[in-house]
């Protein structure tokens, strides 16, 4: 069994074991808990009621935290010539074509987010194994393939706070919703943003309870037991 640090064990013992806390309540004690050095992410893990055997009990979309994500998106672009303008002008970090693609597939990894006009995907399907690793591919069903007049719109999302979850193989959804620094209303609302849209895409294939069980936690802090069954009526 692996030991814990003294400043672990000190943290959780601020963490009522087994109690289901409210959003609030669970912010508070979290924010307490966050005690490193640096300013700690603070993640949401949701397990699911969804089997990820079965393709169409699958979950995945996007949302748009109100507070964004607390740190800076590196935002790519693959586009060509007529992209370049809209995209540079909504912020976008990396804009290319045929240059892009060779720095990826050379083993270039700088950036957070991948966008890309339907023309473009021919090109970029070679980069299908190294981007899909990374959760980085642009797809469609994630806002991360658009109209070229689209662009602009599709980066300024990603630049704002703009989340991709999905469900991995144990049926668990992992999304962070921001910085242990930000003020507890902030990450609160984000918090129920994220879940309003994770209920919401609730495949009509799963039956029974869909949201098992939820946690938050920031990188070196103890998990904090969310109430479900107050989580499960925030989406209305």
């Amino acid at each position: 069994m692996a030991k814990h640090s003294k400043q672990y064990i000190s943290k959780t013992e601020l963490v009522e074991k087994d109690k289901p806390y409210d959003i609030e309540e669970a912010v508070e004690v979290l924010k307490q808990s966050a005690t490193a050095k640096f300013d700690e992410t603070v993640e949401l893990h949701i397990k699911t009621g969804a089997d990820p055997r079965h393709a169409e009990q699958l979950v995945r979309g996007v949302a748009l935290l109100p507070h964004g994500l607390g740190r800076d998106i590196r935002v790519l672009v693959f586009g060509n010539a007529e992209t370049v303008a809209n995209a540079q002008s909504a912020g976008a970090d990396y804009v290319g074509d045929d240059d892009l693609i060779e720095r990826i597939d050379g083993g270039w990894m700088e950036f957070d987010v991948a966008i890309a006009t339907p023309d473009m995907m021919g090109k970029i399907g070679k980069l299908g194994r190294v981007l899909g690793r990374k959760g980085l591919m642009p797809n469609p069903r994630t806002g991360t393939v658009v109209q070229a007049q689209d662009i602009g719109r599709a980066v300024e999302e990603a630049k704002m706070g703009r989340v991709e979850f999905r469900m991995d193989r144990s049926g668990i959804i992992h999304v962070p919703i921001g910085k242990a620094s930000f003020d507890a209303d902030k990450l609160a609302d984000n918090l129920k943003s994220i879940v309003d849209i994770i209920m919401r895409s609730r495949p009509s294939a799963v039956k029974g309870q869909f949201m098992r069980t939820a946690f938050i936690t920031s990188t070196m802090g103890p998990s904090i037991k969310l109430d479900v069954s107050k989580l499960s009526v925030i989406a209305v």
